[in-house]
């Protein structure tokens, strides 16, 4: 009798954390790193950073979370350099299996760009979206598109950016 209570508690403690893992996929914190093609006033480049987010089951299907990022970028000619980009947004995720997430996001950003020798830092608005695949249940590799509204008509900023990541 021992061993049948002994060996339904293993059975229980071992299948109840996976079921939660299965029924919030794409849950908790998050970190990553992201590189990929930045264009901005006719100029591209190579943009390349860090990531870090958190993210929570919201419904079935559907997580929403919070990412902060620190990037730079190559982006340089014609009398501008893009460089330093600080952004924090909001994401809003769906599940579509148990390893793809298609979500979407906005948010604020904070660029430095440098022209005719001196620099500033411009803020805008930031949104995009895009997808996240489970390579394993803590790994996944990204793919986003993201637009950079800023302020003062300075115009829009492209980035498609590919990644990698760790969950916790």
């Amino acid at each position: 009798m021992k061993t049948a209570i002994f060996a339904a508690f293993a059975v229980a403690s071992i299948s109840v954390p996976a079921f939660a893992q299965d029924e919030a996929p794409f849950t908790g914190p998050r970190i990553g790193v992201t590189a990929g093609y930045d264009k901005y006033a006719g100029e591209a480049g190579v943009s390349y950073g860090v990531s870090a987010g958190y993210d929570l089951p919201v419904a079935q299907s559907i997580t929403a979370g919070v990412e902060v990022s620190l990037a730079d970028s190559s982006v340089k000619g014609g009398g501008i350099h893009a460089s330093r980009d600080l952004a924090a947004s909001l994401r809003l995720g769906y599940v579509a299996n148990p390893r793809i997430l298609a979500f979407t996001k906005v948010g604020y950003v904070d660029s430095r760009i440098e022209a005719a020798g001196t620099g500033a830092a411009f803020e805008g608005v930031r949104y995009g979206g895009g997808l996240e695949f489970a390579v394993t249940s803590n790994t996944y590799l990204s793919a986003e598109y993201q637009r950079t509204e800023y302020e003062q008509n300075l115009g829009g900023r492209d980035a498609a950016l590919f990644g990698i990541g760790f969950r916790f």
